[in-house]
């Protein structure tokens, strides 16, 4: 095994490499940590793929790291039998997408190109699109696998590289380990197979998607509408303010709002053009309030009701709602909960609701989404945070018919309405903010005086979601060393008494190891603890309850008070 110094030399005397990444690798020639940095070690290709920033290197996301991640990936889709020809049940083919991101299209066609290469046919995209609607493409066009060239809503630096099995959900922990394994006994440039792209479309090796599957896609999406009764009666004056941020759900999302029947849709015209460089905003997440200020503005100048935002790759919904004279940025788990009890209060009106129905959430998202299922007869399912553990759930009782599925979410604004998909759908969740929207509005409600009534009927939770980041190149091993210590310390209170500590590293039933803490506290409050599966940082869910907005308040301030102690160490 080589060092980084001779992986380093190894790169620059290939030549294989094109003049380009020579020059980039010349220019670091005397910073020795630069090149420690990017050739130590390859990037991690686990369940969430790879990513990493754009740079020449093993340990950067380019266009070298894209094929070898590729060539790994197509040795186990031949060996489940996925190539042209093969023997598989589960599949034959790839479908890939890509969204707005520098280098994006690139990746994919490369991609593409290898698996080709390899007598593994792939569906690919003509342009970008949501992500979600590769996760439905995997499963419509009968792929054994799907590959996503995306970073979500990371810097513009970023690249990734997501990797999808025949579900339609993110590759498992059993499928991943093998593509890592397979990556680490080739060589990054001699035994990565690749051909050129256009012979391989001429040979019928790849083939292009177009239109044809955003029409099948929206109109699974469409038929997730719980009624279209308030959409006809306030949805043509309903004022939206959409954003894309500048990324793929430019075109999907207005235009399901339009056959949806909303008639005043305000676009954000600086951010509809997409660009990977998201030049508007310091960063596209539609998490951030920052990410909405060009949003609000449109929204303040022409009196909307709400603001609807997508991130770059269009599977996370954020949402701004009025308030009087002043907008309000609504959290991952107040959308929720605010979707969970329309979906659940329509479909019992309406009579629409199936049989057994069940909801699933990840553990770090609100309890009161819980509160909502219990009050409502409704099962709850919790998973570990990542989609594809909500998209295991959906495929486990789609099988069995023991339960059907009518609501999924993820407190980081992710959110699924249907089974035609099993990842989170911005496409979905636009239209049913939209359709929410509509509801508090035929009731003469704003959205916000809907959620105080929420808290009214549930009870008073709020939520934090923070992050203590780590910079250099040995981030991942400060991360460590601070989770080692946290679990060494195990304090017995976090603001309040702990009641329960759950370590998901060792065995918990129906879950799989994962590096998370839960503090279960008195009052029904929680905290949560992981490293994040993407960026350098580790996150704290913080989540208090109370008999009222004040006392919920102050049991969030203390427990942010502890935490903040916590990782002082």
């Amino acid at each position: 095994m080589r060092n980084y110094m001779e992986e380093y030399k190894y790169w620059l005397e290939s030549d294989v490499i094109d003049s380009r990444t020579r020059e980039e690798l010349e220019g670091i020639a005397s910073n020795e940590a630069e090149i420690e940095g990017r050739f130590k070690a390859m990037l991690t290709f686990g369940t969430a793929g790879l990513r990493g920033t754009m740079k020449a290197g093993i340990g950067n996301m380019n266009v070298y790291t894209v094929r070898y991640a590729t060539q790994g990936f197509a040795n186990l889709i031949i060996a489940k039998g996925g190539q042209i020809g093969g023997d598989s049940e589960e599949g034959n083919g790839v479908a890939i997408a890509h969204d707005s991101r520098i280098n994006s299209r690139l990746f994919a066609k490369e991609a593409a190109s290898v698996l080709a290469a390899n007598g593994i046919k792939s569906y690919i995209f003509d342009d970008m699109r949501p992500t979600p609607e590769l996760s439905f493409a995997v499963r419509e066009t009968g792929s054994i696998a799907g590959i996503n060239i995306t970073a979500s809503h990371n810097p513009k630096e970023y690249n990734g590289y997501k990797a999808y099995w025949a579900d339609g959900a993110q590759l498992g922990p059993e499928h991943a380990d093998v593509v890592s394994a397979e990556i680490a006994k080739i060589d990054i440039f001699k035994d990565v197979k690749t051909m050129d792209f256009d012979e391989a479309v001429e040979k019928g090796l790849i083939e292009i998607l177009g239109e044809e599957m955003d029409e099948v896609y929206m109109a699974k999406v469409m038929e997730t509408s719980v009624t279209r009764k308030f959409i006809e009666q306030v949805g043509p004056e309903m004022k939206i303010v959409f954003t894309p941020f500048h990324g793929a759900g430019y075109k999907l999302v207005p235009e399901i709002l339009r056959r949806q029947g909303y008639g005043a849709i305000i676009p954000v015209k600086e951010q509809m053009i997409p660009d990977g460089n998201f030049p508007t905003v310091k960063s596209p997440n539609p998490e951030n309030t920052e990410g909405f200020a060009l949003a609000i503005e449109y929204a303040k100048k022409n009196g909307a009701e709400l603001v609807i935002g997508v991130d770059p790759d269009s599977d996370r919904t954020g949402a701004v709602v009025k308030d009087g004279d002043d907008y309000k940025v609504l959290s991952g788990n107040q959308i929720a909960c605010l979707m969970l009890d329309y979906i659940i209060t329509m479909r019992r009106e309406l009579g629409t609701m199936p049989a057994n129905p069940f909801v699933c959430k990840s553990i770090v998202s609100t309890v009161m989404a819980n509160k909502i299922c219990e009050m409502n007869g409704v099962k709850m399912f919790e998973v570990l945070t990542g989609f594809k553990f909500i998209g295991e759930k959906i495929k486990q009782y789609h099988e069995t018919g023991e339960y059907s599925f009518i609501f999924g979410f993820e407190e980081s604004i992710g959110y699924l309405g249907g089974t035609y998909a099993r990842d989170k759908d911005a496409v979905y969740g636009a239209m049913m903010m939209a359709e929410v929207g509509c509801y508090y509005k035929a009731k003469g409600m704003s959205v916000y005086e809907g959620l105080q009534e929420l808290y009214k009927k549930y009870g008073y939770f709020i939520e934090k979601t923070e992050s203590n980041v780590f910079e250099g190149y040995d981030a991942q091993d400060k991360m460590k060393a601070v989770m080692s210590r946290i679990r060494e310390d195990q304090p017995e209170v976090i603001g309040l008494p702990v009641a329960k500590l759950t370590d998901y590293m060792t065995d918990v039933p129906g879950f799989t190891k994962s590096n998370v803490l839960f503090y279960d506290l008195e009052g029904g409050c929680a905290v949560a603890i992981r490293p994040s599966g993407t960026e350098p940082k580790v996150k704290i869910y913080e989540m208090a309850r109370g008999s009222n907005a004040e006392e919920a308040q102050a049991n969030l301030e203390s427990i942010r008070e502890s935490v903040n102690k916590l990782f002082e160490g």
